[in-house]
């Protein structure tokens, strides 16, 4: 399930101590298996270790050119939990103090808030300069910020699968109805890309998964000298939040999940993959909907139909010749993607749409095409992605299941659905054995209330997804933003939506039952200049 990376709106505008887990932490049906057992006294072992020794925080190195008031450190963490006095990985972190102000007023500091931003694969390493936008200030206020780059994402023993020179290769084709010649050579390239992650990485790649990043969480918590865990995922962030909620309950102060991953057993992560690829056409829809709205500033067409038809004119121009040799229907599907994410790219890709129709492809160009200093950090992101994916859950190995059942949803959703399919692939020849995911739930009381912020219409993460993890843990409060889509909610557009995030984090208390908020204002279109 490819979800975009968030660091709450930074994505787009910025760039405790145990000997043995404290009561609650273990009394759940995973941590009684014979293989969560060795697990879990290896996390107590490391987060004990951690939080003898802290964390020592200091200026971050040049090359990272970051403001000063973003301080860097590390936490080690053991690579094999059921082998805590093994091979150890660092994990860096990063860290901006809490302010001490709301407005003029002084306000106590309540601890550490830690932040990841989804993928797998993203670096939270830029969060706490989050700060310095309005929306967080008051948090600011009475935490410090904290965020990590998970292990194998940047620094943090990084993961890698493939050249990142290949990533820069020509432009590509993306078929909505893909010929079998097209599917075996895609076939033949995830079973090198599977290869690949063995080879480069080596077999140690297996400790890379989803409940090592909750395990790591807790090593974190003590290393930051908390007792509890005050923390906010988005995205993925909350899928591996919700493993830690139910592996370590009592280690919880808050917990925010936003938008939220479901953590169903039997979705992870195939079945959510069905599941994003058919939300991802609605959303396609309300993009679409919007520029029509809008014909009299792009010209695109009155209605989505007609807009549609102005897309697949463009897709079959690039793809008998690619704009500028680099962006081909690959790199213009993947791009207008990005926008099902989020609505405020909605007005400079309906932009550069236009412009290139009109015969001027430098928009277009600069949007979709490869981007030679950020291919290393891609090729990684997709690393760690690929391995925590298929390490976390089986996946069938047969390719004509993948067949069937893609062809089927392409039939009615044929926007992402193959390209989702080709970005999850490697996890069929994933050469490395697979876990078993574990059943997410608390009981009544087990876990602190906590907090889950969803979109009716986001698609990287389907508001099914929301509703399961509501229904799993005890005590949670689920706030709906109605009628809107985008991905990571939480301290972004929409003043209701944030005046119940800082309600929960500043006071700790939760919203009633249903409640919901009205959608964020749509974005305003932008004119060809």
């Amino acid at each position: 399930m490819r979800a975009a990376a968030l660091y709450g709106t930074a994505g787009s505008l910025v760039l405790t101590a145990v000997v043995a887990a404290p009561a609650g932490s273990a009394q759940t049906s995973f941590g009684q298996t014979s293989f969560g057992r060795a697990e879990l006294h290896g996390t107590a072992v490391a987060a004990q270790r951690a939080a003898d020794e802290g964390i020592r925080f200091g200026n971050c190195s040049e090359e990272q050119d970051t403001p000063g008031s973003l301080q860097c450190g590390a936490v080690e963490v053991p690579l094999d939990y059921a082998h805590p006095e093994g091979k150890k990985i660092k994990l860096t972190v990063s860290r901006v103090k809490a302010t001490g102000k709301d407005g003029k007023r002084p306000v106590p500091r309540q601890g550490s808030l830690v932040f990841n931003p989804g993928g797998p694969g993203a670096s939270g390493m830029y969060f706490p300069l989050i700060g310095m936008i309005p929306e967080w200030k008051r948090i600011a206020g009475a935490y410090d910020l904290v965020g990590y780059a998970p292990r194998g994402v940047g620094r943090s023993a990084p993961l890698s699968c493939q050249d990142p020179k290949r990533l820069l290769k020509g432009p590509s084709q993306s078929p909505t109805y893909p010929s079998e010649s097209y599917k075996e050579e895609r076939i033949a390239r995830a079973k090198a890309y599977a290869r690949g992650c063995v080879e480069r990485s080596g077999r140690e790649i297996r400790h890379f998964s989803s409940l090592n990043n909750a395990r790591d969480l807790d090593v974190l918590r003590a290393a930051l000298g908390e007792r509890r865990l005050t923390f906010m995922g988005a995205s993925y962030g909350t899928y591996f939040a919700s493993l830690y909620a139910t592996l370590f309950p009592s280690h919880v102060r808050r917990m925010v999940f936003d938008s939220a991953v479901n953590p169903d057993p039997e979705k992870v992560w195939y079945r959510n993959n069905l599941d994003q690829s058919a939300a991802f056409e609605g959303r396609w829809a309300d993009f679409r909907t919007w520029i029509a709205k809008h014909h009299k500033v792009y010209g695109l067409g009155r209605t989505p139909e007609e807009v549609l038809r102005s897309y697949e004119r463009a897709r079959a121009r690039l793809a008998a010749e690619p704009a500028g040799g680099k962006v081909g229907p690959g790199q213009l599907q993947s791009t207008f993607l990005q926008a099902g994410y989020y609505d405020d790219y909605w007005p400079q890709r309906a932009l550069a749409l236009s412009a290139y129709l009109k015969g001027d492809p430098q928009p277009l160009i600069r949007q979709a095409g490869p981007n030679p200093d950020a291919a290393e950090e891609q090729e990684n992101s997709k690393a760690v992605y690929t391995a925590t994916e298929c390490n976390d859950a089986p996946w069938p190995r047969a390719w004509h299941t993948w067949d069937r059942d893609n062809t089927r949803l392409a039939r009615v959703a044929p926007f992402e659905t193959w390209d989702n399919v080709w970005t999850n692939l490697p996890c069929a020849y994933w050469p490395l054995s697979r876990q078993r995911p574990l059943d997410v739930r608390t009981s009544p009381g087990e876990l602190p209330p906590t907090l889950i912020l969803a979109a009716e219409r986001d698609a990287a993460t389907p508001y099914t997804g929301a509703l399961e993890l509501h229904r799993r843990l005890s005590g949670s409060a689920l706030v709906t933003e109605r009628a809107s889509g985008s991905h990571g909610i939480g301290g972004a557009s929409n003043a209701c939506v944030n005046a119940y995030l800082d309600a929960y984090l500043l006071e700790g208390r939760l919203p009633v039952r249903g409640a919901s908020c009205a959608p964020h204002k749509e974005p305003s279109p932008v004119a060809p200049q």
